[in-house]
């Protein structure tokens, strides 16, 4: 083989190899800029987590203790019920409506929002509030009274 030809084989194996090189960096690259994918919750889900988070909070005696936002009065409350719908707000946040009673007295009822993501690898609850407290009407007897409302998935508070 002249110098020549040796000379042609070593460039042409070194723009083959840097193609190559080039290629797989390429391809790599696109692969880890590629968003891993999301976790998707459903309704059943969301309210496994809420109820596991409830049994979790709650005394042996199925007390939960939540501080209320607004009074700074810890509310000794029992579990009725978990509202339908629970949804998705955004790409990684879930929210749930519940009902609790006050300990003792089952037609005073507090709704509660709480909503969870999965920063922790599960779905588990980061805030809680209470959306609704009990107040007593003459006419009605005791209703939940809102304190704030929805706006585009936003609170706003209405006193």
């Amino acid at each position: 083989m002249t110098t020549h030809r040796k000379s042609c084989f070593i460039n042409a194996l070194v723009t083959g190899l840097v193609t190559f090189l080039l290629t797989l960096y390429c391809s790599l690259s696109a692969i880890a800029e590629e968003p891993t994918e999301a976790t998707s919750y459903y309704a059943e889900d969301i309210k496994s987590s809420m109820t596991q988070h409830i049994k979790t909070k709650a005394d042996a005696n199925g007390i939960f203790q939540l501080r209320d936002d607004k009074t700074g009065e810890v509310l000794q409350l029992k579990f009725v019920q978990i509202h339908d719908p629970v949804r998705q707000i955004g790409s990684d946040i879930y929210f749930a409506c519940t009902d609790f009673h006050v300990v003792g007295e089952p037609k005073k009822l507090y709704d509660l929002d709480f909503w969870m993501n999965d920063k922790t690898g599960e779905l588990k609850v980061y805030e809680s509030k209470v959306h609704k407290e009990p107040k007593w009407s003459l006419l009605y007897g005791w209703y939940k009274q809102p304190r704030y409302t929805f706006v585009n998935d936003q609170v706003e508070y209405l006193y």
